[in-house]
């Protein structure tokens, strides 16, 4: 975390970093520049999505892939998912996640896509091995990616970037000295731009720099959801008392904890790290007050009896700009192999 405030604060010390980033940097260019032969080696045969983003954290990549299987559906498209799996232990890869499956065995994320949605999903770090057996065994016509911008072994017919509008680039410099794992450039080859939030100023300003046409996305607040089971109650009927615990392990904590104030609560703040494991002792609060987590964190606690846990769900809302535009690009890809059509060149 303390890495993390020096990117976004734009610390001077982290000059002393620029030799390791030029590397990163140099080899970043050169991974990119390699892709279309990675990509026509791999060819799959349906167009794949690829959700992810320049900058190491959370930028809200999950709800978006959630947001997207939803309005894939509606116009009649069957999709698929496929994720590394940060984190995953299962007995084996590529592995199918399901209902049953424990954020241990799978990941936090791919757990929570499919609780929510009841998409097929496998996990792989080998993300075309994950396609692959996903095809074989269910009968997908599209398939996202969630994450894997910088995995070039995996073809795409459609990328989108995302950022986090309150963090924008950071101090726009590639690891370590910054927090980006490709040069901000790379938002140009894309065909999307996704800003989730609000832009801050310093994020406006990058992005006009470049030159990036982007679309707007928002997390709406939902329900409130038991953790011990029960109907999800809504911020505005909350029985309790205002202020809470929260707990958040996920990029941008903070931007959870506004949430909550923006519901009229009082959030006593728990930041984690991005996927930090939850074990019982953590969860355990002197403030005898209710204990509200992200979506996320809820789905590591299934084994924990949380008698005051909570889990508040986010909806993420589209720019229908951006919905029809994606539309229109998967349909015409639709038609070819992944593959031959390796990756975007559009803006």
């Amino acid at each position: 975390m303390f890495l993390t405030s020096a990117w976004y604060r734009n610390a001077r010390w982290l000059k002393l970093l620029r030799p390791l980033s030029s590397l990163v940097e140099r080899e970043a260019r050169k991974r990119f520049a390699r892709r279309s032969i990675a990509c026509e080696a791999n060819a799959l045969p349906v167009p794949v999505i690829v959700v992810g983003n320049i900058s190491v954290g959370g930028t809200g990549k999950t709800p978006l892939t959630i947001a997207l299987i939803e309005r894939l559906r509606s116009e009649g498209w069957t999709p698929g998912v496929i994720s590394r799996g940060y984190g995953a232990k299962p007995p084996g890869f590529p592995y199918s996640v399901t209902s049953r499956s424990t954020a241990r065995e799978a990941g936090d994320e791919p757990c929570l896509i499919v609780q929510r949605t009841g998409v097929p999903l496998y996990i792989d770090p080998d993300r075309v091995a994950a396609a692959r057996k996903l095809l074989q065994h269910h009968d997908c016509d599209v398939l996202i990616s969630d994450d894997g911008l910088q995995h070039y072994a995996l073809p795409r017919s459609i990328e989108i970037a995302v950022i986090d509008g309150a963090r924008g680039l950071g101090n726009g410099c590639c690891l370590p000295e910054g927090p980006l794992r490709e040069p901000p450039e790379r938002l140009l080859q894309v065909d999307l731009v996704v800003v989730n939030g609000e832009p801050s100023d310093v994020a406006r300003r990058q992005l006009s720099s470049l030159g990036v046409r982007w679309y707007p996305m928002l997390l709406e607040p939902g329900k409130l959801y038991p953790l011990a089971g029960g109907d999800p109650i809504t911020a505005e009927t909350w029985p309790y008392e205002r202020q809470v615990d929260a707990l958040a392990g996920i990029g941008n904590p903070s931007r959870f904890f506004q949430t909550l104030r923006e519901l009229n609560f009082e959030p006593i703040e728990h930041p984690l790290s991005d996927h930090a494991r939850l074990h019982e002792d953590l969860l355990q609060f002197d403030s005898g007050l209710q204990l509200i987590m992200t979506e996320k964190d809820a789905v590591k606690c299934s084994q924990y009896s949380l008698a005051n846990g909570w889990a508040l769900r986010v909806e993420a809302r589209l720019d229908a700009q951006m919905e029809e535009t994606l539309l229109t690009r998967l349909r015409s890809v639709s038609a070819q192999p992944t593959g031959q059509n390796n990756g975007s060149e559009t803006a």
